[in-house]
C-alpha cells in the first residue's frame, strides 16, 4: 500500500512529534523523539523550536520536551467547546459583588500570565488589570501556583532563565525564596501577591482546572493592600472551584 504523503509535510511531521510526546509518561530528549518519529535530529529540532515559539511544546530544566500549556488549554476547550471567559464571567461578577474589588482571569503563556478577562467594582478607587497585559509568573499570585505545578526543577530553571526581574522592593529576588513561597502556596491551595508586582496592590489567587485536571487558567482578586482581607481567601477558592466544575473538573 502506498504511504499517504501530505501536501503540507511539516504538519505531518509536527503531528508525529506531538503524538510521540503525548504518548510518553515523561519528557523526551531530542534523540529519542528523532528515533521515535524517524526524523533527522536537525529536522526534529527545527520543528520543535517552532512549536515551542507558539507554546505547543515546552522544555524542562534538562532540555527535554513536553506538551506546552497552550496546547493543553486548547485541548480542554476543544473537548467541550468551552470558552473559559464565558464560563467564568458570572462567577467573577458574583465574587466582585461579594468583596467589592477587581476580579481577574489569567492564563499562562511561557514564563508569563496573560490577563484575558476582568470585572471591576462600580466605584472610582479600584485596581484594574488591562485585558491582554502580561506579568512574569513570580510576581503574581496565580503565577506562583502555576510554577509550583511544574515542580522544583522547573522553578529553579525559571529563576535562572529569567533572572527574577524586580518590579517593587517586595519582588522575590532569589530562587530559594521563590521555592519557599511556591511550596507554601501549593500546601495552602492559594497564593498571595504582597505588593510584588505593583506597590500598594495585593492579590489572592487560585487555579482553574478542566475535566482532565489540567490547569487552564487562574482566578485572582486585586485590591489596595490595606483593603485586602484574609476572609476573602475562602471566597476566591470557592469561585475557582465553581469555574473548574463548569469545565468538567471533579477532583478534590
Amino acid at each position: 500500500m502506498t504511504k499517504r504523503v501530505s501536501s503540507i509535510q511539516v504538519i505531518d511531521r509536527s503531528a508525529s512529534l506531538l503524538d510521540a510526546i503525548a504518548a510518553a509518561e515523561h519528557p523526551l530528549s531530542l534523540k529519542i523523539l528523532s528515533a521515535d518519529t524517524g526524523l533527522h535530529p536537525s529536522t526534529a529540532f527545527r520543528i520543535l523550536a517552532a512549536l515551542g515559539e507558539v507554546g505547543f511544546v515546552e522544555r524542562d530544566s534538562a532540555g527535554h520536551y513536553l506538551l506546552g500549556r497552550k496546547l493543553l488549554q486548547l485541548a480542554g476547550r476543544v473537548r467541550r467547546g468551552i470558552d473559559i471567559r464565558e464560563e467564568a464571567r458570572d462567577v467573577m461578577e458574583a465574587l466582585r459583588d461579594q468583596i467589592g474589588e477587581t476580579v481577574n482571569l489569567t492564563v499562562r503563556e511561557g514564563d508569563e500570565v496573560i490577563y484575558i478577562e476582568r470585572v471591576t467594582p462600580k466605584r472610582m478607587m479600584r485596581v484594574e488589570q488591562v485585558i491582554g497585559s502580561r506579568a512574569p509568573l513570580h510576581v503574581t499570585a496565580v503565577g506562583k501556583l502555576m510554577l509550583g505545578e511544574q515542580g522544583d526543577a522547573f522553578v529553579s530553571a525559571y529563576a535562572q532563565r529569567t533572572g527574577l526581574p524586580s518590579y517593587t522592593p517586595h519582588t522575590i529576588g532569589t530562587a530559594q525564596a521563590l521555592l519557599r513561597e511556591v511550596h507554601r502556596a501549593m500546601q495552602q491551595g492559594y497564593a498571595l501577591d504582597n505588593e510584588e508586582a505593583e506597590e500598594g496592590v495585593g492579590c489572592i489567587g487560585t487555579l482553574i482546572r478542566d475535566s482532565g485536571g489540567t490547569i487552564v487558567a487562574g482566578l485572582s482578586i486585586s485590591a489596595p493592600i490595606e483593603r485586602r482581607r484574609d476572609e476573602w481567601i475562602a471566597l476566591v477558592r470557592q469561585a475557582g472551584r465553581q469555574v473548574s466544575a463548569r469545565l468538567g473538573y471533579r477532583g478534590a
